[in-house]
């Protein structure tokens, strides 16, 4: 079977047109202006949305946003932290239905494919950020709906470094709780960004070098996450070892 081709959804050679409009055409500005100018509004009043950070958002140049990721709802929030459009990796099951596809496509969303190192989504994500746009990265690969944050992948890490665009660490809360079926409560939101993170540009960098960029990335994140009253994870043994070192030391 052709890679990325199911009897639900698009085909592989549907898939890569995704990516070739997310990198060759971008964002269609006849879409995302009026999205914004009516999503942004109801977000402030419907949801109460909280922004503490904006001014930690470059508005031009190459850029990464790294966040938590609570709701489908999550990319459209965090884009108004700016007012330059976003582009995000979006499951491909969501490119399924045609009509939706070319939405989500037209508003910066291109495929992956979950569960799989999918180098069609990490070379466009690439791309665009290296001719000088954002890409929104959710580093958990999927919706974390309750509790604390899960383990990062490496993903974040190796696009920061190969990209050398500045990462900035970002949380948000809220957004797992306005969602009922098909319909949209009115949740409090909140979202918080830290100051950009700088790694130095490495052409091809290995394991090691994309785990602990990750890792670097993911503290940040979790600074902003308990910042704004998330729940923190359960400490390993060793974990707390080193809390408890580091306390006694200080």
């Amino acid at each position: 079977m052709e890679r990325g081709a199911n009897a639900d959804g698009p085909r592989g050679e549907e898939l890569t047109g995704f990516h070739q409009r997310a990198v060759g055409k971008g964002v269609s500005r006849w879409v995302y202006v009026p999205v914004r100018m009516v999503f942004l509004p109801f977000f402030l009043i419907y949801f109460r949305l909280k922004r503490t950070g904006i001014q930690n958002v470059p508005d031009e140049g190459p850029l990464l946003i790294a966040a938590n990721h609570r709701s489908f709802l999550d990319p459209f929030v965090i884009g108004s932290m700016t007012k330059r459009p976003i582009y995000y990796m979006a499951k491909r099951e969501l490119f399924n239905k045609p009509i939706q596809a070319w939405f989500l496509n037209s508003l910066g969303a291109f495929p992956v494919d979950r569960g799989t190192s999918d180098r069609d989504a990490m070379d466009s994500a690439k791309a665009i950020v290296e001719r000088g746009d954002c890409v929104v990265i959710f580093p958990e690969g999927t919706r974390i709906r309750k509790g604390p944050l899960a383990a990062p992948r490496r993903g974040i890490g190796r696009l920061a470094l190969e990209t050398g665009a500045p990462v900035v660490p970002l949380a948000l809360t809220g957004t797992e709780n306005v969602r009922r079926g098909w319909r949209i409560r009115p949740r409090k939101v909140s979202l918080r960004a830290g100051k950009a993170l700088h790694f130095p540009h490495v052409t091809d960098c290995s394991r090691e070098e994309a785990g602990d960029a990750t890792e670097r990335i993911w503290d940040c994140i979790s600074l902003q996450w308990e910042a704004l009253g998330g729940e923190r994870p359960a400490l390993t043994t060793t974990q707390a070892q080193e809390r408890e070192q580091a306390s006694r030391a200080a």
